[in-house]
């Protein structure tokens, strides 16, 4: 059985999680996160490392096997 290679990119929301990323909120959309919600492991417009941010604010990129924020993944295809 072969796992989808967006899915180590992946993860629900648990408390843990909540406590950890709700301070700062999503990097993406500003918005907090909820118990539940999918969230995914990102690259965007921000400086450091990937970030969690919500799943419906991201693209998946085949080609790198990378998630992107939207915005950051049309800016980069306009190039």
């Amino acid at each position: 059985m072969t796992l989808d290679k967006r899915s180590k990119y992946k993860t629900i929301i648990d408390l843990l999680k909540l406590n950890e990323l709700n301070e700062e909120g999503c990097p993406a959309c500003g918005r907090k996160f909820a118990l539940g919600e999918p969230i995914v492991m990102a690259c965007g417009a921000w400086e450091g490392p990937p970030k969690y941010i919500h799943e419906n604010e991201a693209v998946f990129d085949a080609q790198t096997k990378t998630y992107f924020e939207r915005r950051c993944y049309e800016s980069r295809k306009e190039r």
